[in-house]
């Protein structure tokens, strides 16, 4: 799935395959002749950038009250964030080598139409056009709703948060983007924040009385099913891990510096989550925040005080506006792309005058809607992960079937430790799409009956393109 704070990076722009007569004919493989080769001018230390200030979003500020429903020792609430990191760094470095074998946009729906069937790679693609995009800007909404209400005092968070999505689908629709600009200055003011947090927690007394060694009865707890469902939000605020495999084109010596790009940024993200994570439970009672949304303003409120913990909530509100900007735009593509590559989609390819996808921004707006009146971020975080981490299971073991089946193509870049990487992935994964499913049924085969609609629409586009004209 999927990073709050910009466009979810599991999923870029699916414009690799049109129906042509009978056949799924590869669009790339005619522009790629009339196309020039990117210029290759990003670094080691600017990818790098990339990666970190696309996994850190909203949920690292959301995820711990829930975490904390069923977990409350210190020592398992941390080895989350760890082997949640360590699964977003396996998946990373999978991507980044089928990106080097494939290297063409279009992420899962590239991969998966390339190493398995058209079918699987329209399938992921219909799921990121839809929920992938749509849940990740409710979520954001949601977050923005409570944080700005503790902001402020008063308001309806419900009210906010369909008051935030409306004005900036408003504002796309129009044209007038929130430039880029303001996307990096609330990235850096972010992590600003998020470093004054850590280094304030350390000077806060007297501290809360929880340890983080190792206590009787953490080992079951570790393996218990609440851990398996909590590594969902974990594995939500991980999302885009796989940020720099997408512009592998534009990267000075792809085959050091992507998977190098992925393994320091990961890190870096790893060792914030930890310590920022740590620092909550010290300086907070876990009671006020179990169950909570706005976590990181209740916890500023302790290492800053009212109106500092006020003033920190403010600055997370205008990194969330920022996420929902840039999500509504680059979401709406998407499924722009697959309707001008797929008759059945083709009303989402129209675009008005301007060039502006309308219908796709109204439809992606229609089901961010729909997703905020259930009102639950459990429930949105549950739907839609389910079917995100399917596709990217799909993708990170389509490394061995790749190894497998199409030996002869070049990797500038192999998965280190190969195959231990795609193998820890997907028994992470699996352990996980597991308990969710067990736990959460209704929320996990929403998202199952998801991807099988993107299934029967794929056959369906098929089966009219054998039609006789």
């Amino acid at each position: 799935m999927m990073n709050l704070n910009a466009a979810p990076k599991q999923f870029a722009s699916p414009d690799n395959f049109e129906i042509v007569d009978t056949e799924m004919t590869p669009i790339a493989e005619r522009r790629s002749a009339k196309s020039p080769a990117p210029r290759r001018t990003v670094g080691f230390i600017t990818a790098a950038s990339i990666v970190i200030a696309n996994i850190i979003g909203t949920g690292i500020f959301t995820s711990l009250g829930f975490q904390l429903a069923d977990i409350q020792s210190g020592f398992p609430l941390l080895m989350l964030w760890v082997i949640g990191g360590a699964a977003a760094l396996c998946g990373a470095l999978c991507y980044g080598e089928l990106s080097a074998a494939l290297p063409r946009s279009g992420g899962e729906y590239h991969f998966l139409s390339q190493i398995y069937h058209p079918a699987l790679g329209f399938m992921a693609g219909f799921v990121s056009a839809t929920v992938g995009f749509a849940a990740p800007i409710a979520l954001a909404a949601m977050a923005f709703g409570k944080y700005l209400n503790g902001v402020l005092g008063f308001g309806s968070p419900v009210f906010l948060s369909f008051a935030v999505v409306w004005l900036v689908a408003l504002f796309h629709l129009k044209n007038l983007r929130v430039g880029s600009a303001f996307q990096n200055l609330s990235t850096l003011v972010k992590l600003v924040l998020i470093v004054a947090l850590i280094v304030a927690g350390f000077f806060v007394h007297p501290k809360q009385p929880i340890s983080f060694l190792p206590a009787p009865g953490d080992n079951m707890s570790i393996f218990g099913a609440s851990f398996a469902v909590a590594l969902v939000y974990v594995m939500y605020s991980y999302s885009g891990w796989n940020a720099a495999v997408y512009i592998t084109g534009e990267i000075k010596q792809p085959e050091k510096n992507v998977p190098r790009s992925l393994l320091v940024g990961t890190c870096v993200v790893i060792l914030i989550y930890v310590l920022l994570n740590a620092i909550f439970l010290a300086t907070t009672p876990a009671q006020e925040l179990k169950g909570q949304l706005e976590v990181a303003l209740i916890a500023g409120k302790h290492i800053f005080g009212a109106s500092g913990g006020r003033a920190a909530g403010a600055v997370i509100c205008l990194g969330l506006v920022s996420a929902i900007s840039s999500m509504t735009w680059i979401g709406s593509r998407v499924s722009m792309s697959m309707g001008e590559d797929h008759w059945l989609l083709r009303m989402l390819g129209r675009k008005n005058p301007h060039g502006i996808p309308t219908n796709s921004i109204v439809l992606q707006l229609l089901i961010v809607n729909l997703l905020l009146l259930t009102r639950s971020f459990e429930s949105v975080v549950q739907y839609t992960q389910f079917s995100l981490l399917l596709c990217s299971l799909f993708t990170v073991l389509g490394v061995i079937v790749l190894r497998t089946t199409r030996p002869e193509i070049a990797r500038p870049y192999r998965v280190w430790a190969y195959p231990l990487p795609p193998i820890i992935f997907a028994v992470i994964t699996l352990w996980m799409m597991f308990y969710l499913l067990l736990s959460k049924t209704a929320e996990s085969l929403a998202g199952v009956a998801t991807a099988l609609l993107g299934l029967l629409l794929y056959f369906c586009a098929r089966k009219r393109s054998h039609r006789p004209l």
